[in-house]
């Protein structure tokens, strides 16, 4: 079950001794289920079995009720003589009546039957609280390994890609000094590379420095970070946007990275042809959904990022859900604390 939904925690284990077992009381209040199940549950489960039968029997009785001795009355409580059509037809009438309980006690029953359980099994005070405790560890492991991965990945481009522009920046610069003695003409081609290398390593850096927090957030909010996302996707792209006041800075964040990356898939992945970006706010939630008309069939274990995108939600405390069947359309559900 907890592949569907949240985890389930196990029970602790059982008391060495059969004294000390029956002295907790989650043992008592499972061997007194058992009990009530096994004596009130067994009648109420057999007053909804005969309910049917009794309905058959009585509606169907005039049709068979010739076969019968007259003396022994009639189907179930029916102890008078049926000796005429007419009383087999009265005695057909009332199984409507039982065909009206058979159809409205159902409910009721079950309800009875599993009041006992509700009461008898219910969980201790405490196991909500245990199992917050363990879904909020679970996120926290996952927000650390997702901050690796992102410090990771920060490094990968801030080596790979801006330190050896710098690099070449240094050669570069070292050369033109080298030239200004020996051949003043050169000197200015070799600064002119130099300065593009230069230019190349900023736009690098900016690009680094959009990746651990979009400006765009601060300066445009995020409607206008998301409408910017929309504008450079190469899919038709529409957003829509209704969220009044700011949200905190993270879910913000958290909101447009999720974008971002549903909107990479989408172009990479769903072979869409529009998308369409929902963003609401109710109350202290914020609702994103992010919906395209393609293929479908996304499934996290294949990766695609979509398991990081689910790590980054649950670092906020917030839910993902994805609907996605074989075929499309793919929608993509989000709902975030808006932490102010």
């Amino acid at each position: 079950m907890s592949r569907w939904g949240p985890e389930i925690i196990d029970p602790e284990p059982l008391p060495d001794g059969v004294l000390p077992a029956l002295r907790d009381s989650t043992v008592r209040r499972e061997a007194g289920w058992v009990v009530t199940h096994a004596t009130f549950g067994f009648v109420i489960g057999i007053v909804g079995f005969s309910l049917p039968l009794y309905a058959v029997q009585y509606l169907t009785f005039p049709v068979w009720w010739r076969w019968l001795d007259a003396e022994q009355g009639g189907p179930g409580f029916i102890s008078f003589p049926v000796r005429t059509e007419l009383g087999a037809l009265v005695v057909g009438l009332t199984g409507i009546g039982w065909a009206a309980l058979a159809l409205g006690l159902p409910p009721v029953l079950a309800r009875l039957q599993a009041a006992p359980g509700r009461g008898l099994l219910a969980a201790d005070p405490d196991t909500d609280l245990s199992l917050r405790v363990a879904q909020l560890t679970a996120t926290r492991a996952a927000a650390l390994d997702a901050h690796a991965v992102e410090l990771r990945r920060i490094e990968r481009s801030l080596h790979d890609g801006t330190q050896n522009r710098l690099v070449a920046v240094n050669v570069l610069l070292g050369a033109a000094r080298r030239a200004l003695t020996r051949d003043p003409d050169t000197a200015g081609e070799i600064l002119e590379r130099a300065q593009d290398a230069a230019e190349q390593a900023l736009a690098e850096l900016r690009t680094v420095v959009r990746g651990i927090l979009p400006p765009v957030l601060a300066d445009r909010g995020l409607s206008g970070a998301l409408t910017g996302l929309a504008g450079s996707c190469a899919v038709p792209c529409t957003v829509d946007v209704e969220v009044p006041g700011r949200c905190a800075v993270s879910v913000e964040a958290t909101a447009y990275f999720v974008v971002a990356e549903a909107l990479t898939n989408a172009v990479r992945h769903s072979g869409a042809a529009a998308v369409a970006v929902t963003v609401r706010r109710e109350g202290d939630r914020l609702l994103l959904r992010v919906d395209d008309d393609g293929r479908g069939g996304a499934d996290e274990s294949r990766g695609s990022g979509l398991g990081g995108i689910r790590r980054r939600i649950e670092a906020c405390d917030g839910r993902l859900t994805l609907i996605s069947p074989p075929g499309g359309p793919t929608s993509m559900q989000v709902e975030l604390p808006c932490g102010s």
